[in-house]
């Protein structure tokens, strides 16, 4: 039967007592982590939040408590009264590890079933029965550590914040319906039938009639759901550190977000960035790295060699030129010991699984060795190899197609084969990434679609293009990217009414689409709208990258896998016929077949 604290309060915690303590009395609480019998002793490592404790039991002091304590199984919650000591035999491998506690009172307040998985820092067990069993998996050090950093993150950002004039208000978890480039979560409304809410992609409106309201600098650790697939990187619902700022311009918000990350990395991981961080364009990046969030730790750049072999004999490579595309190329330098040929073929099914009709390889070990000798002269194959700086014991790699996926499919092949060659320094390089296109060519219709929100503002020299040249528009908005992460998103945002018109226009919006989807804001931008700016920084990602985490996951006390499930709760679940009832919804029998599924 568990006991109660009753006369006993717990006094410090179990990872806090040193040898400064020794010979005082202290009472510690926890979960028994390992019991060792050694006949007339007994030692009980005593686990809460803060570390490990030994906890020891002499038979000759008191047998009650020394059956207790013999009674007592991994996981028991234990309340345990006596004096720190210092220990006969030390542990240098925990920081408590100079002391002991001589237990005089010990409290069972809670007995245990042996657990699924032992409770332990290096764990092997499958990550589906860990999260079935969420809450026993939090116990473990490696992820009670994140969840602790995390909320020091937290305090730091809000303590930030606070100093520069910031004011944290909360706004709508269920709004109305908008286009964010997400599906939204939609809540029915019982009062309303046939009408929903949703939850919030982001508080982009709020915000922005925040400053229209005069607050001037707003900040909130907000909550965010976007109904899409997911990945490492990527939960349902998430947390944004949201800002917005009037009265300013791009520098002005790179500046306060670049002090912001700076005093992150020094109060929680006592690392000192410098700033201002580097900065790229949008083209340079796509031209150089394959991607608009590239890892920049290491070298390994994209190069166009398209006006080699423009007229060469290889058809693969001429016929994407000829239909507008291009051959580039990256070099992984001292790889062809790792890279054997059956290795670069795997790298051929990788990168035609992500688009690419297939990949064209050198291969140097003691003379080069191209997959496309034959239909090339040495005079063309020299001057690649020329071109890209290319020797012996070099692998390189070429893609021929459309742009777009020969710059996405060099940009992943850049990152595995640098993974796989261990050649990425563990240090952080931040990056803004600027000068966003504002519109991007369908390359299936043509048609030119917009890159980001319908709020974004074009750069001033740019204005006049919109209806004559989408292409060359570019966007006052900015990224914040964190080893081939995007941690933020940001933009100034359209403060003119007639430009904002002209906008939507530009969107293919109809008046119709603009009142029933952004009435309300159109209508505020009418009574003065002070300049302002803003962005979103993907909290969950942040505390992820400086936990030196692969997964959100592991930052997120309970979270969502593949197909959007919480193992742990079996969420989502089906829901009564009376509550669908009330609020006037019926699910259709297929869909009812395929959630029993």
């Amino acid at each position: 039967m568990a006991e109660f604290m009753t006369g006993l309060k717990r006094t410090h915690y179990c990872g806090d007592l040193r040898l400064a303590d020794a010979g005082k009395e202290v009472t510690v609480c926890g979960w028994v982590q390992r019991c060792r019998d050694l006949g007339q002793l007994i030692f009980i490592d005593l686990r809460d939040r803060t570390g490990i404790v030994q906890l020891a039991f002499n038979d000759t002091t008191d047998k009650e408590i020394f059956d207790k304590a013999f009674s007592c199984r991994s996981e028991f919650v234990l309340a345990a009264k006596g004096v720190v000591c210092e220990r006969s035999a030390k542990n240098p491998d925990i920081p408590t590890g100079d002391v002991e506690v001589l237990v005089s009172d010990l409290r069972v307040l809670s007995k245990a079933q042996t657990p699924p998985f032992e409770i332990v820092d290096d764990l092997s067990t499958n990550e589906e029965l860990r999260l079935k069993y969420r809450y026993l998996d939090l116990r473990r050090r490696p992820l009670l550590n994140n969840l602790m950093l995390r909320s020091k993150v937290a305090k730091v950002t809000r303590d930030y914040f606070a100093a520069n004039g910031f004011i944290e208000i909360e706004t709508p978890m269920m709004i109305k319906s908008t286009p964010e480039g997400a599906r939204d979560y939609l809540v029915p409304s019982r009062i309303h039938h046939g009408k929903f809410y949703a939850l919030p992609q982001s508080p982009q409106i709020y915000k922005q009639l925040l400053m229209l309201s005069g607050v001037d600098r707003y900040i909130q650790l907000a909550r965010c759901f976007r109904d899409e697939d997911l990945r490492a990187d990527r939960q349902p619902e998430f947390t944004q550190i949201d800002m917005e700022l009037s009265f300013v311009d791009v520098e002005d918000i790179l500046e306060i977000n670049e002090g912001l990350i700076k005093t992150l990395f020094k109060e929680v991981l006592n690392k000192e960035l410098d700033v201002p961080f580097e900065r790229m364009t949008y083209a340079e990046a796509m031209e150089s790295y394959g991607s608009d969030k590239p890892d920049i730790r290491f070298d390994m750049k994209l190069q166009d060699i398209s006006d080699l072999v423009r007229d060469c004999g290889f058809g693969v490579f001429t016929g994407a030129i000829e239909n507008g595309g291009s051959v580039r190329a990256i070099v992984a330098k001292n790889a062809a010991s790792v890279y054997t040929r059956k290795e670069i073929d795997k790298l051929t099914e990788y990168a035609k699984g992500i688009g690419a009709k297939g990949l064209a390889y050198v291969r140097w070990v003691d003379e080069p060795n191209a997959s496309f000798k034959k239909f090339m002269t040495e005079d063309e194959l020299n001057a690649i190899y020329s071109r890209l700086g290319a020797e012996k014991g070099d692998v390189i790699l070429i893609v021929a197609d459309k742009n777009s996926t020969v710059l996405s499919t060099l940009g992943a092949l850049r990152l595995k084969v640098a993974d796989r060659l261990n050649i990425i320094p563990d240090e952080f390089k931040f990056l803004w990434i600027v000068d966003f296109p504002f519109f991007e060519k369908d390359e299936e219709t043509g048609e030119w679609v917009a890159m980001h929100h319908p709020f974004t503002m074009p750069k001033e020299e740019c204005i006049r293009y919109l209806d004559t040249d989408p292409g060359k528009v570019v966007a006052k908005a900015f990224d914040l990217t964190l080893n081939g992460v995007e941690l933020s998103s940001g933009s100034m945002r359209i403060t003119d009414y007639e430009l904002q018109q002209k906008m939507f226009r530009a969107l293919k919006l109809t008046d119709e689409e603009i009142e029933a989807k952004f009435g309300f804001l159109v209508e505020a931008y009418k009574y003065g709208a002070p300049p302002h700016g803003g962005m979103g920084i993907g909290f969950d990602r942040l505390a992820m990258l400086m936990c030196g985490a692969d997964n959100l996951r592991d930052v997120t006390a309970f979270p969502k896998v593949q197909n959007a499930s919480e193992l742990m709760s079996s969420c989502p679940s089906p829901v009564d016929t009376e509550s669908l009832d009330v609020l006037g919804i019926c699910v259709k029998e297929e869909d009812k077949e395929a959630a029993a599924e």
